[in-house]
């Protein structure tokens, strides 16, 4: 069983075909796949108006790299 911490989060990650999946913390299939992260992160709040939304960064900026989760 996860946690009802776990519970209360929704990943947006992009794929290696290019698009944005929308995943719940675990989970082998995508709740959701868009072809744009800004569509992505918006089903994520369809999806779960109450989740965090966690955004995997794709590009270095100087407050992040790709490897870091950022909130949109």
């Amino acid at each position: 069983m996860s946690d009802k911490k776990d519970s209360n989060n929704l990943f947006v990650e992009r794929r290696q075909q290019g698009d944005y999946a929308v995943r719940k913390p675990n989970a082998d299939r995508a709740s959701a796949v868009t072809p744009t992260q800004a569509e992505a992160i918006q089903r994520a709040k369809e999806l779960k108006p109450k989740a965090a939304v966690h955004v995997e960064r794709v590009r270095n900026t100087n407050s992040g790299n790709p490897d870091k989760w950022r909130k949109p």
